[in-house]
């Protein structure tokens, strides 16, 4: 019998299907090849060349001695393969050395070495990128602008005067890394707004790819991506770029495309005005680094960059759905206008050009536009038989053609991903059909968990964390995402010409792009949005078979519905983890909690209850994730002040977290703004949620409930320019720390002294101020500066507390806290607890009675 009869009397009826499958088993004769180039270029470049000119030696002398032993008229099969696998390594390993020696030729590599001041004429071949806001201690790390580029002429500065240089500059093609020093930390947009203590110049973050610049720089060897640059050159940026070289039109048209972009999403809402760039041409310059941490908590970060999910959404748009590209009914825009089959798949070409020009052609982007690429096979012959192959080449391609992208985690994470698409999807869409489960609903199911099952842990290698929401978040944002994209190109192409046309296509496509930003923050809200895990290897593989067990025994659990839905349940209250629920179960927050301090690594951040939902934070942390995750641990939706002691990055920069969702009250602060930068960005963020800024002064006492607290420091401080005798004279605070707000709070009968960051002088001085008889034997102290070695001793022996709370960083730099002052704390008969060893306290009790439980 034939196939196609087979196929006939299989469909189960009598004139058998309109359109029979002609699909036989999976063809994955290029899978081993594109594996053994993938792992051969992502090894080469940790051994010396020697190793890689022997792997290629031996590589084509196994080939010919295959060729040399395989029997006349003997054509077998796994020879052919064992050659061709062979052959890729070769090539791989060849690859990859050339890249590696290319990266060290020239003199760039050697001046790194010598840290050598240099003027080098350097074109750029990727976007200027700037850096996220990082605490450093108790300062936010200075803004920089990273960009790629490549070295064309470069000399060591002072060889040869500006005249002369063209004439003594060695000649070369190197790739560094750009590091621009632009001024205080902050974030800033393409237009060079201020941000975050600084103004960034928008000439350098305007700048396009295939710009020259002349840049006089510091050269240094690459501490990380050594595969990938030879040297990173570091350069101040105050007095902006020396355009030396104007971009390809290419570029020139593609940055005035974005720019159109940027112009028509200006008026939309803030999650819409930052994401619809990014789903379109991976433009995320306006993405917020909590918005961006929301769709990673999610496992949605694919969509804030170019993937082959774009390029199939376009290719699906001008084919048709797959499975129809050849049919007489196909679909799509290009039957539509009469373009036959042929012209349509020159047209796609076409299409992959423009996608790959307009969103730059660096290494993601060709990743995408290739993966992209077997959807395309797979619209124009309906068939999965010929997908895994296009995957397997154009995997082997890239990877020889580019071996960096062989140690790339992105790169890793698309072909994964198509390759759930392609395997695994297909057969868990029609299992869930078998079980009475809508086609739609279950190929979108089968895709989703699919992608999540076979990715997740690479996912865990990089975040140290598994997503329990990110398929329900995936299924909801799919049907949002062609739309936002689809809108998003076509504001994309008529913003040139004509802009209100773009600014309602763009207005169109926000609504989708709320919506995935909406289920992304909504998904990252949750308490149980994520739990941690490994972050290495060895806990990807464990991931991997605690992923294998799940489905085997889901595949038992789909026969019992029952249990299904048991299962179900049970999922969701570990996502939602009701208060009630989770307060019985984990003891936390424990009932009658007075005072939670937060671990929050190497900073401070405190919540004291004042009533039911309801906290007064003292200090938010240096980081917002974290101090948020603490709050929404406690069930704090209302803060009627936030206290920040002073301006410290460790103490301020988690005020984004304390924020977030919550309805906040008033902000309080020392009255020193130093560091300038770090008060402006607190005014800010205060200015933006319309909370007003008050200043803290000594004398005054405050009530929310049952709670109480009196400041005690620092006295007030003149206001600059103020005549002498207009305020009562104190010292001067010498610094951020001995201006910190320091609280004697009373709740439920405890008293307990909150010191800040409070040095000697500052404490010398507390002991002695009107207030000092008010600080004898209280309950709890919160002890100064994380427990450093900068106590007065005479205020510890008057506080004399029962219990005292440091907050510090596991294995932070510092050696807080110092052995000194838990010695002195203990002879005066407190007990120490320290959130880098026993983590998130709780302080209970009444009257005399003190209590403490850990999280």
């Amino acid at each position: 019998m034939s196939e196609r009869s087979a196929v006939h009397v299989a469909s189960g009826t009598r004139l058998g299907l309109a359109r029979p499958r002609q699909e036989g088993p999976t063809d994955l004769r290029l899978v081993p090849p594109a594996l053994a180039a993938w792992g051969t270029a992502a090894l080469v470049p940790g051994v010396s060349a020697g190793w890689a000119v022997g792997i290629v030696i031996a590589c084509l002398l196994a080939v010919a001695l295959l060729a040399l032993t395989r029997r006349r008229g003997s054509a077998s099969w796994p020879r052919v393969s064992a050659a061709a696998v062979l052959l890729c390594v070769a090539a791989a390993a060849a690859s990859a050395g050339l890249h590696m020696v290319d990266l060290r030729r020239g003199p760039v590599p050697g001046l790194a070495r010598e840290y050598a001041t240099v003027t080098a004429e350097v074109e750029l071949t990727s976007d200027p990128r700037l850096t996220r806001p990082r605490v450093q201690g108790d300062r936010l790390a200075p803004a920089a602008v990273l960009i790629d580029a490549e070295v064309r002429r470069v000399h060591r500065a002072g060889a040869a005067s500006t005249a002369t240089a063209a004439g003594t500059a060695t000649v070369t093609r190197t790739p560094v890394l750009l590091i621009v020093d632009v001024g205080p930390a902050g974030r800033g947009d393409r237009a060079g707004r201020t941000v975050a203590g600084g103004s960034v110049p928008s000439a350098w973050l305007g700048l396009l790819p295939s710009t020259r610049l002349r840049v006089n720089a510091r050269a240094a060897p690459a501490m990380a991506g050594g595969d990938r640059v030879a040297a990173v050159l570091r350069v101040r940026g105050e007095a902006g770029p020396e355009v030396v070289g104007e971009p390809s039109g290419a570029q020139q048209l593609a940055g005035r495309l974005r720019a159109g972009l940027r112009e028509a999403t200006d008026g939309l809402p803030a999650d819409a005005r930052a994401l619809l760039p990014g789903l379109v041409v991976g433009d995320t310059s306006r993405i917020t680094p909590e918005l961006e941490e929301a769709f990673k908590e999610t496992d949605l970060t694919h969509t804030l960059a170019v993937s082959g999910a774009n390029f199939t959404i376009l290719l699906a748009l001008l084919l048709g759905p797959p499975g129809l590209a050849q049919q007489a009914e196909r679909r799509g825009l290009a039957p539509r206008l009469g373009i036959s089959l042929r012209g349509t798949a020159v047209l796609g070409g076409a299409l992959s050009l423009g996608f790959v020009v307009v969103c730059r052609p660096d290494p993601s982007v060709v990743r995408a536009a290739a993966c992209g690429a077997v959807a395309l096979l797979a619209l124009a012959t309906g068939r999965r038989r010929s997908m895994i192959p296009a995957l397997a080449t154009a995997v082997l391609l890239l990877v020889l053609y580019d071996p960096r992208l062989a140690r790339s985690y992105g790169f890793l994470l698309s072909v994964v991903a198509t390759g759930a698409l392609l395997t695994l999807a297909p057969r868990w869409s029609a299992g869930l059909r078998r079980r009475g489960v809508p086609p739609r609903l279950a190929e979108a199911l089968g895709a989703a968990a699919a992608a999540q099952a076979l990715c997740a842990p690479v996912v865990a290698v990089l975040s140290a964390r598994v997503s329990l929401v990110a398929v329900p978040c995936n299924l909801l944002v799919e049907a949002a995402v062609a739309p936002a994209t689809v809108l998003g190109f076509a504001a994309l192409a008529t913003a040139p010409s004509a802009m209100p046309v773009a600014e309602a296509l763009a207005w169109c496509a926000g609504w989708p792009a709320e919506w995935i930003a909406g289920v992304a923050r909504t998904g990252a809200a949750l308490p149980g949005a994520g739990v941690d895990w490994p972050g290495s290897w060895t806990g990807a593989a464990l991931l991997g078979a605690v992923t294998l067990l799940v489905v085997l025994l889901g595949r038992r659990l789909l026969r019992h519905p029952w249990w299904c839905g048991v299962c179900g349940v049970l999922l969701l209250l570990a996502v939602v983890q009701p208060p009630p629920l989770t307060r019985t179960i984990t003891g936390w927050p424990p009932p009658g909690w007075r005072l939670v301090m937060c671990d929050v690594g190497q900073g401070d951040a405190l919540v004291l209850a004042a009533g039911d939902g309801a906290g007064v934070v003292v200090d938010a942390g240096p980081d917002p994730q974290r101090v948020d995750h603490c709050l929404r641990s406690l069930g704090i939706t209302r803060i009627p002040l936030v206290v920040l002691t002073h301006f410290h990055a460790d103490h301020v920069a988690g005020l984004p977290g304390v924020l977030r969702g919550r309805a906040v009250g008033a902000i309080e602060t020392t009255g020193l703004e130093e560091p300038a930068d770090q008060a402006a960005f607190v005014r800010r963020l205060a200015a933006a949620r319309r909370v007003p800024v008050t200043r803290a002064a000594a004398g005054e006492q405050r009530r929310a409930g049952e709670l109480s607290w009196q400041v005690v420091w620092p006295p007030p401080i003149p206001p600059p320019g103020a005549p002498p005798g207009v305020l009562p004279t104190h010292p001067v605070p010498e610094g951020p720390n001995d201006a910190s707000v320091a609280l004697l709070v009373r709740s439920g009968g405890l008293r307990l002294l909150l010191l800040g960051d409070l040095e000697p002088p500052a404490q010398r001085a507390l002991a002695r101020s009107p207030d000092a008889e008010a600080l004898r034997d209280v309950d709890v102290l919160k002890v100064a500066h994380h427990g450093s070695a900068y106590q007065d001793p005479g205020l510890i022996h008057r506080a004399a507390p029962r219990l005292a709370l440091i907050s510090c960083g596991e294995d932070n730099p510092y050696g807080h806290p110092a052995p000194g002052t838990l010695a002195a704390l203990r002879a005066g008969g407190a007990a120490v607890l320290r959130t880098d060893r026993d983590g998130a306290l709780a302080v209970m009790g009444e009257g005399g009675g003190l209590r403490v439980a850990r999280d």
